[in-house]
């Protein structure tokens, strides 16, 4: 049996499968493995999953994560989860960008991104990813994210570039002014999940012209930023892992129209095409 991990701040999605099949599939507490001590990641998954997949012969383990890039932190992870885990042959720890890559395009090649709280893509061989434009965060990049929707809708609702009945609602739905806003984004921590946590509204009052064409444009910015960079993105489709990605294909179809490119595969999580990738046949590129 193998044992797959889609690791992000907030939570983690464990599944347990076999020959292919899903067995169990467990929600533990995020894991920031470029902030945590391996001995306290070693901790949170001692309390957290062990107790669930005790009676599961657990051969390998393929873990994928934010922040998961040097070997620091991907030592750190591997040695707490081999201390849990000690039947387990093999360990891997990966990057949630391969987790995106390999779950879109399995042993292919593609160009795979992220839209969610933040933003992500990269060209990929088939086996490695071989080029990556530095998303840069919400404060420099991260076009087309969760977290720069929301500081775009805030922003314009603030300087009165949307209807105002728009921004009145929007202020009233969220119960939210000027200062607490300022407070929410520059003094207090993870001013990136708080922006992320208004893109609901744009969901909401996508029929909007002003709201459809914010999107739009952003998701325009994060193509010509970033995809557009790789060679292969004219020639290849892009596939897509994430809530934003999921929830806003129209527009997102539309911008990759506008810049001459085309949308494959959209994951809502990687998790079905890792577990695709990781049974005996793996997955095809779509």
């Amino acid at each position: 049996m193998i044992l797959i991990a889609d690791c992000g701040s907030t939570k983690i999605d464990w599944c347990v499968v076999d020959n292919g099949r899903l067995q169990k599939q467990i929600f533990t507490t995020g894991i920031n493995a470029v902030m945590l001590t391996e001995e306290e990641i070693r901790q949170r998954i001692a309390d957290e999953l062990v107790p669930q997949i005790s009676s599961y012969p657990v051969d390998s383990v393929y873990f994928y994560g934010a922040g998961c890039l040097s070997d620091e932190v991907c030592g750190n992870v591997t040695r707490a989860i081999r201390a849990n885990l000690p039947s387990a042959r093999n360990v891997e720890v990966h990057s949630d960008l391969l987790a995106a890559a390999r779950a879109l395009c399995g042993r292919e090649e593609g160009v795979a991104a992220i839209l969610g709280t933040g933003s992500n893509s990269c060209y990929y061989d088939g086996v490695n990813i071989v080029d990556n434009v530095s998303p840069l965060g919400y404060i420099l990049g991260d076009e087309g994210s969760g977290a720069v929707l929301g500081r775009q809708l805030i922003g314009d609702v603030l300087k009165r570039q949307l209807p105002p009945d728009l921004c009145d609602k929007f202020l009233s739905q969220y119960e939210l002014d000027r200062l607490t806003i300022i407070r929410r984004v520059y003094k207090e921590p993870a001013a990136n999940r708080f922006l992320a946590s208004v893109t609901p509204f744009l969901s909401e009052n996508i029929d909007n012209p002003a709201v459809s064409k914010l999107v739009v444009d952003s998701f325009r910015s994060f193509f010509v930023r970033n995809v557009m960079q790789y060679e292969a993105a004219t020639r290849l489709p892009l596939g897509f892992v994430g809530s934003i990605a999921y929830h806003f294909q129209p527009q997102l179809k539309i911008a990759a129209e506008a810049c001459g490119l085309r949308i494959g595969t959209v994951l809502k999580t990687p998790m079905p095409g890792l577990i695709d990738f990781h049974s005996v046949e793996g997955c095809k590129c779509k």
